[in-house]
């Protein structure tokens, strides 16, 4: 969860030397120390929807003066101009609409949750013309012909999600963003869910582990290792050969039968994966599992941190847990409704469903007894 941000005293402060851009909502609340829709709700004089004291709404409006922040009209024209459509932008090649794609569930979701709301939806794909791989400041402004706009994906890009929530636009992403500062997300509790995995194993009797995991910084990723570091440090002494968690640019090529035995000759005995939109580090470790003729899960066990995919579904099920993805496609209409009609949007981290499986088990020392 963010740590809670300290609010500011609103007050006359300088313009940056040499700044020629005009002031920014996000600003003004930054300095008022208030939310971004409570500075759009006072600024556009709006006295329905939730109650604002006076004293904040005079917070705002001194600090609005303090930075010479005037309206932008055209945005003032847009944001009147509600149509009761909300946006899902995908980053993905096509649409994920078959039934087997993992961003599926997502907009079940999605679709059930703004029908009840009375949204309709208009969506978006990363490879249309204009999309997220254009060149340009204006890259994603299509998604503005919506009231606000669903992103789901784990590389967004950072920079476009900016300008539009600095313009004060309505954006939601689907799963935890560390940035831009003032984005609204929704997401699962990964790193308990990982956790409890981890402590699944250790109750076997586990205490040697390795990760493995994509070579990047996505929020979904890191939260799966902390849960898994966590829960070997609860479990007592762990580690092995580069450390507990081994991390590859490319799994398929890197994590090879040969490695795997090494692994397990210095006292490994457990493998867990991270979940991707590839699943290339579990197709990875399922690969290199077979061609060193391991045995699952008497010579060694095997957990996957979310599901397998659906090409990989008939498998044996994988010691694990599934993501509530129906459930976080609806948490994040209820939050962009909210910021569409100016209200304070806050949804709890969604917890995760454990899922034993039968790719683990007691480890050989255990098991031979």
């Amino acid at each position: 969860m963010e740590e809670p941000r300290k609010r500011a005293r609103p007050g006359r402060a300088p313009a940056p030397a040499g700044r020629t851009a005009r002031p920014r909502q996000a600003e003004v609340a930054r300095l008022a120390g208030v939310s971004q829709a409570t500075v759009s709700l006072v600024l556009a004089d709006k006295r329905q929807g939730p109650a604002i004291s006076e004293e904040t709404r005079q917070k705002v409006l001194e600090a609005a003066r303090s930075l010479g922040y005037v309206p932008d009209p055209a945005a003032r024209r847009l944001a009147a101009a509600r149509n009761n459509l909300l946006g899902v932008f995908s980053f993905t090649a096509t649409f994920p609409t078959d039934v087997q794609h993992s961003y599926y569930p997502f907009l079940v979701g999605v679709e059930r949750e703004a029908a009840e709301r009375g949204y309709d939806l208009v969506l978006f794909t990363g490879s249309s013309t204009g999309g997220a791989g254009a060149a340009g400041p204006d890259a994603l402004n299509r998604v503005r012909l919506a009231d606000g706009c669903l992103f789901l994906g784990r590389h967004a890009p950072a920079q476009e999600l900016r300008r539009l929530v600095a313009d004060g636009f309505p954006v939601v992403h689907l799963g935890r963003r560390d940035e831009p500062e003032g984005l609204h997300w929704v997401g699962a509790d990964y790193v308990s869910a990982a956790r409890e995995v981890v402590d699944h194993l250790a109750a076997l009797g586990h205490r040697r582990m390795v990760l493995i995991r994509e070579d990047d910084e996505a929020p979904a990723s890191t939260d799966r290792e902390q849960g898994f570091l966590e829960g070997l440090e609860a479990a007592g002494p762990a580690g092995g050969p580069g450390g507990a968690v081994f991390r590859s640019a490319d799994p398929e090529r890197d994590l090879t039968p040969e490695r795997l035995r090494s692994w397990l000759a210095d006292g490994v005995t457990a493998f867990v994966a991270e979940e991707t939109d590839t699943g290339a580090a579990w197709r990875a470790l399922r690969r290199a599992v077979a061609e060193a003729g391991i045995d699952c899960p008497r010579e060694a066990s095997l957990a996957l941190l979310g599901s397998p995919p659906a090409d990989l579904a008939d498998g044996p099920e994988p010691t694990g847990f599934d993501i509530p993805r129906t459930r976080l496609g609806a948490a994040a209409v209820r939050m962009l409704a909210a910021l569409v009609a100016g209200e304070e949007a806050t949804e709890p981290l969604v917890a995760c469903t454990f899922r034993p499986g039968v790719t683990s088990g007691p480890p050989p020392a255990i098991a031979d007894r």
